[in-house]
């Protein structure tokens, strides 16, 4: 199967790390990945909190958070490069219903698959009017690999890959993400051990 990762794309997927990887920014993380192309992959861990929630990262940045529904939510360690910046992985949608159409933010990536991963301070600005994407993960750094980075490590059993799903991301307790992916592959942590093979 080795030969087939060459051509494989996994944009708007999960990385879910294999018992194995003990490395201490990966170990049982689940990595959202935002661009995969044969260059490298690019992603944000969604299941591993910094000890910072959103409220206090708008005060750091000088900006309200008019959003009740954030505002005790945790950022997250993204990974490990640029770990004083931050990342925002959102919807499309807008919160308030009555805004007629979502504003484009200044630097986004739009991910097939309906997700956007912004990097400029307005997409914060938004949500600090109490406006902005409905739903938002806010990570600290990205993880990313190199031209044959990530294929090399799959084939080297670290880690298992399945379509994301965003109910994961978003609306699933930080604690139960790791098993909630699994399970869309039908599987729990007791079934996967460090020496598994490749079906």
């Amino acid at each position: 199967m080795s030969g087939d990762f060459a051509s494989i794309d996994l944009t708007n997927h999960f990385l879910i790390a294999m018992p194995g990887l003990e490395d201490a920014i990966f170990s049982k993380s689940v990595v959202y990945v935002c661009e995969h192309t044969p260059r490298g992959a690019l992603g944000l861990v969604i299941n591993k909190p910094a000890d910072i929630t959103m409220v206090a990262l708008f005060g750091k940045v000088e900006l309200a958070l008019n959003r009740h529904d954030l505002t005790d939510a945790p950022v997250f360690h993204g990974g490990p490069l640029q770990v004083e910046r931050g990342f925002v992985l959102h919807d499309s949608l807008v919160a308030d219903a009555d805004q007629a159409e979502k504003v484009p933010y200044a630097s986004s990536m739009v991910i097939p698959g309906g997700l956007e991963m912004t990097t400029s301070k307005d997409v914060l600005e938004a949500l600090a009017t109490g406006l902005g994407p409905r739903k938002v993960l806010v990570s600290l750094g990205y993880s990313a690999w190199g031209e044959g980075q990530l294929e090399t490590e799959l084939g080297e059993n670290s880690w298992l890959t399945v379509d994301a799903d965003r109910a994961v991301i978003f609306d699933t307790p930080v604690e139960q993400r790791y098993d909630k992916a699994l399970a869309l592959l039908g599987l729990q942590s007791w079934m996967i051990c460090s020496q598994a093979g490749h079906a």
